[in-house]
């Protein structure tokens, strides 16, 4: 009897422990919440995100330090530099071509690719999504850090003041140029075709939801094309997107100041992020909400395979003469 009535008081005790646990425990999940609420950032500015940019390159610097890279980055910061209004859906764009060179980076060590997050097209983009994709960036880097066990270090920077989308596209496109010698060359015309395809299914699906017939074939080759050629093709591109915004009164981006007197498979690369990124706008506009594919993989594609893409892209996009008498 004794030792039933001291079984019964000891699971009494337990019984008032586990209803006082809880009950700390649901106190202190209240206080979590209450001070995430208190510090959270309800109200990222480009500011904020200029910071992660800051952070990005010094983990950029020193992948290419551990790696013995020599690395002009005020030399490649005078030549990646450009002076134009874009809005935050270019910069989220170029976040976008920094995931696919950490891939790269990833398979060149031997570690798997996991596909870059893509998002439902929008027509105006705020600074909160490219600051998740700046933390994408950097729990990227910290993961490949941790895999090759390079020592991981955390800078603190003031806070800024005064950026624009500028600031952060131009910090983005140094970094990019960084991960160029950590990849050890530019972008190979296999991935800038790759990019070309997401286009090609891009535009496939706004004719489609015009129902607009397309009767175009791949534009015959031009077997002395350059990268020249395509990236003046991507140019013409962006300039009949520009004219499809302008008639619907979609804001648009001038990408004139993009033109180089050289070009590479990088900067072909850049110009067709940017095809991309307008291109969603016209989605959006339309209301046509699907999420555009990520690259297949190519290889062994030519800079004059490239071209023909990419003029048999500004064909189908010519076949839209408005957005406006056709939308549903």
């Amino acid at each position: 009897m004794m030792h039933y009535m001291k079984l019964k008081i000891v699971e009494e005790i337990k019984c008032v422990q586990n209803r006082e646990s809880k009950l700390i425990m649901k106190k202190l999940l209240i206080i979590c919440i209450f001070l995430n609420l208190l510090y959270a950032k309800d109200n990222i500015t480009t500011n904020d995100v200029y910071y992660q940019i800051k952070l990005i390159s010094f983990e950029i610097h020193s992948l290419l330090k551990y790696y013995n890279i020599t690395h002009d980055h005020e030399g490649i910061q005078k030549r990646v530099n450009v002076v134009t209004k874009f809005k935050q859906r270019n910069v989220w764009q170029k976040s976008y071509e920094i995931m696919i060179k950490i891939n790269i980076l990833r398979s060149s060590n031997k570690l798997p690719i996991i596909e870059p997050v893509n998002m439902a097209p929008v027509l105006n983009l705020n600074p909160d999504l490219v600051y998740e994709q700046t933390q994408r960036i950097l729990t990227e880097i910290k993961i490949f850090k941790d895999r090759l066990g390079i020592k991981y270090e955390k800078p603190i920077f003031e806070t800024f003041k005064g950026k624009t989308p500028l600031d952060v596209f131009n910090g983005l496109s140094a970094i990019s140029a960084g991960l160029d010698e950590l990849n050890k060359g530019e972008l190979t015309p296999s991935y800038v075709f790759g990019e070309n395809m997401r286009v090609y299914h891009d535009v496939t699906q706004i004719l489609d939801y015009l129902n607009i017939e397309d009767k175009t074939i791949p534009a015959k080759k031009n077997i002395r094309a350059t990268l020249a050629n395509a990236f003046n093709t991507g140019m013409l591109i962006l300039n009949k997107i520009k004219e499809l915004q302008i008639s619907s009164g979609i804001d648009f981006v001038d990408f004139n100041k993009l033109r180089k007197s050289k070009q590479n498979s990088s900067n072909v690369f850049s110009i067709t992020e940017m095809i991309i990124a307008e291109l969603q706008t016209i989605k959006a506009y339309l209301g046509i909400q699907n999420i555009t594919s990520a690259a297949s993989s190519y290889s062994s594609k030519t800079p004059v395979e490239v071209d023909q893409l990419m003029s048999w892209n500004l064909r189908k996009l010519n076949l839209i003469n408005s957005l406006n008498i056709r939308k549903k």
